[in-house]
């Protein structure tokens, strides 16, 4: 078996400058260069990146955005507003209903537009309001659009401007999916 001399006189060159130290005192860098106590360079630690952890963010299962279908909104307390003497369209407020002059809406739970003038009572009823088949509306702003009684056959004209509709008054498409 052999045997190795005791390091305790030896001497060694450093492999960076070439000076020569106690061998006791040279440190062997992660480059495996042999180099003085004063020459030694620690590893770098963009030699030793960190291990990245998954996204946090990312979904184990993940969906595509879908397109929300149409629902009922309940709307504000009284929002029907009727027109001048002798019209049939009555003014919805709806706060941004994001409704387009054309399509259909169907008020579910109306009570009726009533107001006074100098004859009476005047406005429209529930039943003219909640019309089965809904009304096609048209878009004054994001805020109001307005629909036209004529339209579900009724021949209620109003006489004077009122508004109504209750608390429970909603607005939807003309199928709502439970």
């Amino acid at each position: 078996m052999a045997r190795y001399a005791s390091p305790r006189h030896a001497l060694g060159i450093s492999d960076r400058t070439g000076r020569a130290y106690k061998l006791t005192n040279m440190r062997l860098e992660w480059n495996k260069l042999l180099v003085g106590k004063d020459e030694f360079e620690a590893k770098q630690p963009q030699l030793y990146p960190r291990h990245v952890k998954p996204d946090p963010q990312a979904l184990r299962v993940s969906r595509p955005d879908r397109t929300e279908p149409a629902v009922e909104v309940l709307l504000a307390f009284n929002p029907f507003t009727s027109g001048a003497a002798g019209t049939t369209v009555i003014t919805v407020t709806e706060p941004g209903h994001n409704r387009e002059t054309g399509d259909t809406v169907l008020f579910r739970n109306a009570s009726g537009i009533f107001g006074r003038d100098s004859a009476g009572a005047d406005g429209f009823f529930p039943a003219t309001i909640n019309y089965a088949t809904g009304y096609s509306v048209t878009k004054v702003d994001s805020s109001q659009y307005t629909f036209d009684v004529s339209d579900s056959g009724s021949s209620e004209v109003s006489g004077v401007v009122a508004r109504g509709g209750g608390g429970d008054a909603s607005a939807g498409p003309i199928t709502v999916i439970p």
